[in-house]
């Protein structure tokens, strides 16, 4: 829900795009500007791959999938996020990348930049950045499903590429989220897990290859089948464009909508931080940085893309649909369907989510969105007033987050390597799916925020009572003062 500011002075200038507003500057990116992004890529992690590919051939049904001597190389579950080895059995590109780096100049290439750390990364800021995201760990979580994944499903362009992997159906949209939070979990467990070498660093390099192969088969069925995929509307799929707009929505979007919308506003301090996070980490993704230099221009590439990108279609209908449909009554929430919608509404706001098909939750599951972004405030606040509390608090969800999302039974089960599994296809288009609600019903997330609802009207009623009484009391001697 974004909160209105009465202060704020509108003029021919001021823009609202999906609920949020601001003032349009001649540094916010044109259509013009951003047209050559979608046609540029990363060229160099492509041809990385094509070497790949020639050094351990992938099957020829699923490529690039695991096979040939590399085959089943998989990070040690059992290492957390600090260990990057793999274990045998699946083919890892990055193991493979990281052992013939040496011998191979276009292997090299990659190998050098990744492992070069650019002059304006400072190794203090980003584990200040990784804190920041375990400080206000249960708003972040929120914000990346509810906003950042189920909100960029508004985006026009991107949707086309994920239905065509399929990764979006139901039965396997709910592990592609948890992947997708693996990566974060990885890049902000420990300073070591981002440098170099770390668990956090290796996810980075995987996923940009993976990219790199999905984007080349897409082009290659395209190349078959123009009709398939129209390039000249949407793009080169995986974009310049697209890599930036991802790594906005996960630092961008969290800091000046999501956290906003959820009553958590960050200082000052911990926003540099977490775009510096964050721009390191597009940096090793092979995304270009520049965007991201600043706080201030972080924030104008999100306004830029919510003005031109965000425009959803029966594509984007669908996704955000399967999205819901993936996480309706699962552990460990158990959240129904009516309260997914609601913190969608709250997060996205009502016009995002009626272009998006989202149904209208009633005020009962509002007030439950209310109160969970009142404990929020409540434990995040508190927390980090009191630097003892803060640091155990962001040890513990550390060791939690990880536990429950990556090898606990309720989660991925185990480390995910990010291989090519969801493989665009000629006959795959991601359509809409209902809920698998065959299991256990639970009172879940709802009786925690419907307490939390009650408890912060009973002090609000409180606290208004008491104010009450002082100031009548203080009234009162005030006027017998003067008679």
């Amino acid at each position: 829900m974004a909160w209105p500011n009465p202060f704020r002075t509108r003029d021919q200038n001021t823009r609202t795009c999906w609920g949020y507003t601001f003032q349009l500057t001649e540094d916010h990116l044109t259509p013009e500007k951003t047209y050559p992004m979608k046609h540029s890529y990363d060229i160099l992690a492509e041809q990385a791959l094509d070497r790949l590919n020639e050094i351990s051939p992938p099957p020829r049904s699923a490529l690039p999938r695991n096979s040939g001597r590399y085959a089943g190389l998989e990070p040690d579950r059992r290492k957390g996020a600090i260990n990057a080895e793999p274990t045998p059995n699946r083919r890892d590109l990055y193991v493979l990348l990281r052992d013939h780096a040496h011998t191979d100049d276009t292997l090299g290439k990659l190998w050098s930049e990744v492992n070069t750390v650019p002059g304006w990364v400072d190794w203090d800021q980003i584990a200040r950045g990784q804190d920041v995201f375990y400080r206000y760990g249960g708003p972040a979580l929120t914000g990346l499903a509810f906003q950042s994944l189920l909100g960029g499903m508004g985006a026009n362009r991107v949707v086309e590429t994920l239905a065509r992997t399929g990764g979006f159906s139901t039965k396997v949209a709910r592990h592609r989220l948890f992947e997708t939070t693996q990566h974060i979990l990885q890049c902000t467990q420990s300073l070591q897990s981002i440098q170099p070498g770390g668990a956090g660093f290796a996810s980075s390099i995987r996923v940009r290859l993976l990219h790199a192969a999905v984007r080349q088969r897409i082009m290659k069925l395209a190349q078959q089948r123009p009709e398939y995929y129209d390039v000249q509307k949407w793009g080169i799929p995986i974009n310049d464009l697209d890599c930036i707009a991802t790594i906005g929505t996960f630092s961008a979007t969290l800091v000046w909508l999501a956290f906003p919308r959820q009553g958590i506003w960050l200082r000052k301090q911990e926003i540099t931080d977490y775009i510096a996070l964050f721009r390191y980490i597009g940096y090793l993704t092979g995304t270009p940085t520049e965007h991201f230099e600043t706080p201030e221009k972080a924030r104008i590439v999100m306004e830029s893309l919510l003005m031109y990108e965000i425009e959803p279609t029966e594509t984007s209908k669908v996704l955000a649909n399967n999205v819901i449909s993936c996480l309706e009554a699962q552990p460990p929430q158990y959240a129904s369907r009516s309260m997914l919608e609601a913190n969608s509404r709250w997060l996205n706001g009502n016009d995002l989510c009626d272009a998006l098909g989202l149904g209208r939750p009633s005020l009962y599951y509002w007030a439950l969105v209310a109160g969970q972004c009142l404990f929020f405030m409540a434990i995040c606040y508190t927390y980090r007033s009191i630097p003892y509390l803060d640091r155990r608090k962001i040890t513990a969800l550390r060791k939690i987050f990880w536990t429950v999302i990556v090898d606990g039974k309720y989660g991925l089960g185990r480390e995910t390597s990010f291989d090519f599994k969801y493989i665009p296809d000629m006959h795959k288009i991601t359509h809409r799916e209902e809920a698998d609600l065959s299991g256990i019903r639970q009172p879940g997330i709802e009786r925690r925020n419907l307490q939390a609802f009650v408890l912060g009207c009973g002090f609000v009623a409180v606290s208004a009572v008491v104010g009450y009484r002082v100031v009548s009391g203080l009234a009162t001697r005030f006027a017998s003062s003067f008679m």
